[in-house]
């Protein structure tokens, strides 16, 4: 079973009283329910008394295939008897697919910042909007505002290289010392660790330039 809206769906009925419709066929140009929705899903209808008669009724139904077809009249959501079931009199109806204007969705958000959720099967529901500092959670499937929670961290621990560390509050790293002492350093040789590390430094002594070189070797 599902939830299905369709255009153009709408038969005639002459069922009386707060009964399950039972419907007598498509009107011309239109569908018929079963056609048109399927059989055992439901759908938004609206059962109007043709002629002077002040009955109508819209809804949630189930459309079922039969002899005859019908249409089942589940949750009423407004109706000309108080937005209950109409004791409908003898006559033809037009029963036919609808959207009601309650669960549209401009009617639904009222404000900056509404949230339109499902609350049932087939139901929206407006959550208004939030503070700007709230959050947005959910408690068994239904949303609301909360204030943030704040986290603290379960552990920091120094790696190599490192010192300082801790399983709450404020943490600090230090990044430890090598035997390197802090300097310039020419012509240098040094030595770097699997971290990145200088480990060694040293300075040297400047070698032969290659203009010196050549020329040395022309003397000779």
């Amino acid at each position: 079973m599902a939830f299905v809206l369709n255009d153009r769906v709408k038969e005639t009925s002459t069922t009386a009283g707060t009964v399950t419709q039972q419907l007598s066929g498509a009107v011309t140009g239109f569908e018929g329910f079963v056609a048109g929705i399927g059989t055992t899903n439901t759908t938004y209808y609206c059962i109007d008394h043709t002629g002077s008669y002040d009955e109508w009724e819209i809804g949630i139904g189930t459309v079922t295939d039969a002899t005859p077809d019908t249409l089942s009249r589940d949750t009423v959501i407004s109706s000309s008897n108080g937005d209950a079931k109409v004791n409908f009199t003898a006559g033809v109806k037009d029963v036919f697919c609808t959207e009601p204007a309650s669960k549209t969705m401009e009617m639904l958000m009222t404000g900056v910042g509404d949230v339109i959720y499902s609350s049932a099967a087939n139901t929206p529901a407006r959550l208004a909007a939030g503070s700007d500092t709230e959050v947005l959670t959910l408690a068994s499937g239904v949303p609301s505002w909360a204030a943030p929670t704040t986290g603290d961290i379960t552990g920091v621990t120094a790696g190599t290289g490192l010192s300082g560390g801790g399983t709450s509050g404020t943490v600090t790293l230090n990044l430890a010392n090598t035997s390197v002492s802090a300097g310039s350093y020419t012509n240098s040789s040094i030595t770097v660790d699997a971290q990145g590390r200088l480990t060694s430094a040293a300075s040297g002594t400047a070698g032969v330039t290659a203009g010196f070189s050549i020329a040395m070797s022309i003397a000779l």
